[in-house]
């Protein structure tokens, strides 16, 4: 039931859509044990909430949970581009190996932002972040933002129709720090970059004392 996870995160389903047991069942082609189950996993992870009389729904993602969010985020990934940046800087040849693909990402962004196929980029968008963990080589790092990336990227689909072109104008100049091996400026850019995006969807999307 992975499907309704991807369905909730691309926005085929919106913050406050009833999910009823029995539409499921029949759009995805299965019981309504696996529904129940994936419906009380997603519960559990913050994508839906279940009201007494009121069924199960879309969560509305609060203020206060965007911006904790958001606080994990900055703390992880400035620390990220940081060591990323330092193993470039050392001329690591396990990460120079990667330079081509981190920037492919950059690119690709670019390409389908020209293309105005804004709907593809929050999964690009995930890819890299998670790829600019990747590189900075501590596992546990990398981990704890994977733990985190399907609501990130919940979230920055909701507001890619505005942040899109400003976001990737943003990845390249991280990607840039980073490949230069210029570690404080990528962990400034990269630290910048999570409070632009926290400032927009706050502004336009958070719901103020509504829980997930």
């Amino acid at each position: 039931m992975l499907r309704l996870r991807e369905e909730i995160v691309a926005g085929t389903h919106q913050p406050g859509d009833r999910l009823v047991e029995q539409q499921l069942c029949q759009a995805y082609g299965v019981s309504r044990v696996p529904v129940r189950e994936a419906l009380k996993q997603l519960e559990a992870e913050g994508f839906v909430v279940s009201r007494a009389y009121a069924g199960v729904r879309v969560a509305h993602l609060s203020a206060d949970d965007a911006e904790d969010l958001f606080a994990v985020r900055t703390s992880i990934e400035s620390i990220t581009a940081r060591r990323a940046a330092l193993r470039f800087k050392r001329g690591d040849d396990e990460v120079e190996g990667l330079r081509t693909g981190l920037c492919h990402l950059v690119e690709e962004g670019e390409r389908l932002l020209d293309a105005g196929r804004r709907d593809d980029l929050p999964p690009l968008n995930t890819a890299f972040h998670l790829g600019i963990a990747e590189l900075c080589g501590n596992h546990s790092l990398t981990a704890l933002l994977r733990q985190v990336s399907a609501k990130i990227q919940w979230l920055y689909a909701m507001d890619v129709d505005v942040r899109g072109g400003h976001s990737w104008t943003e990845h390249r100049t991280i990607a840039d720090a980073v490949l230069a091996g210029r570690a404080g400026e990528a962990a400034r850019l990269m630290t910048r970059h999570i409070s632009n995006s926290k400032e927009g969807y706050l502004l336009r999307h958070a719901a103020p004392g509504v829980s997930s």
